[in-house]
């Protein structure tokens, strides 16, 4: 097929009618990319789990963990960055002159990726001109280890991978006063972003603890996908 015939194959199969379309680009290597509708972050669940699941109920120890403890997470994270910190104590709540034999270690666990635009088969005519929407997604597990488990921060960069063009950030304060074990679902849709994205940085982080053994907070089905929705001015 010549660059035309693969340039009417992507325009009829994913409805770019009225979408800029330069000649210049190499359209066999966009169809093969499927940029549009599909999931642009690599390994997606690193736990292994599902959102249409339920999250698995926290196994119990028969002996409780006495050893050093422990603030790395069990899964596959390739295709992640990842981070850990480990926060002080927290003994701000307990009351003058309580005798205390253990309190839980809690850590932050950060996983992030960048998404570069431009190398999943997107276009600068189409990011700058027609600006489709970028749908974020992202499920937590409810594990109610403290009333706030998870964060994230969704940035949309320039070519240089340093200037912000927009911002998403969410930090849910969790309700611990009755018992709930589910995934949390979190949704942003960016629109009208202006010109010059080219690459996402997309950073979650959820809260582990350490108490005579290991606890930790999962995510699952995160999510980037450019869809074929015109920003509106």
């Amino acid at each position: 097929m010549t660059s035309a015939e693969w340039k009417k194959r992507c325009e009829e199969e994913w409805s770019l009618q009225g979408a800029p379309m330069p000649d210049s680009l190499d359209w066999k290597s966009v169809y093969e990319a499927k940029p549009l509708g599909r999931n642009l972050l690599k390994n997606p669940s690193p736990h292994g789990l599902s959102k249409d699941t339920e999250p698995p109920e926290p196994e119990l120890p028969e002996f409780p963990d006495r050893g050093p403890p422990r603030f790395q997470p069990d899964g596959d994270f390739t295709g992640w960055t990842t981070d850990v910190e480990v926060l002080p104590y927290d003994r701000g709540n307990i009351p003058e002159g309580v005798v205390i034999c253990a309190l839980p270690r809690y850590s932050w666990f950060t996983m992030e990726q960048i998404v570069d635009l431009k190398a999943e088969g997107l276009w600068e005519e189409l990011l700058d001109e027609f600006q489709p929407e970028i749908v974020i997604q992202d499920s937590y597990e409810e594990s109610q280890l403290h009333k706030n488990i998870y964060q994230l921060n969704v940035k949309l960069l320039g070519a240089d991978k340093s200037t912000v063009i927009s911002e998403h950030s969410v930090s849910p304060t969790e309700d611990c006063s009755v018992y709930s074990h589910s995934w949390k679902e979190v949704s942003h849709v960016f629109s009208r972003y202006g010109h010059g994205l080219r690459y996402i940085h997309f950073l979650h982080r959820v809260k582990n603890s350490f108490l005579n053994g290991f606890h930790q907070t999962r995510v699952t089905g995160s999510s980037v996908t450019v869809q074929l929705v015109k920003s509106s001015a």
